[in-house]
């Protein structure tokens, strides 16, 4: 159920968002004085941009599976064990 007072609250911002010679008159409502506007802030236009590069790049680098995949399948790729806990720690903070 909608609250009266807060749909009055929501009309009345909407009346004062309105130019004045639109508030009530049907003659003016037919006639458009005002247009809406969208402004974007820079920052909102650069992350824009950001989204947009990382939509076009591939979530996963060819160059470093391939190169991964020729180590492996070589027997060439080797890790520690040592190394791998200590980034598992760091990782959490440990």
């Amino acid at each position: 159920m909608i609250r009266v007072d807060a749909y009055s609250q929501i009309q009345n911002l909407y009346n004062v968002s309105k130019p004045a010679g639109n508030r009530g008159s049907a003659a003016a409502a037919a006639t458009p004085d005002f247009k809406d506007r969208l402004n974007i802030s820079g920052q909102g236009k650069d992350l824009q941009v950001a989204k947009q590069a990382v939509a076009q790049s591939p979530d996963i680098r060819e160059d470093r599976v391939a190169a991964l995949k020729a180590a492996y399948q070589s027997g060439s790729y080797n890790i520690s064990a040592n190394a791998v806990a200590d980034k598992i720690l760091e990782n959490y903070e440990l």
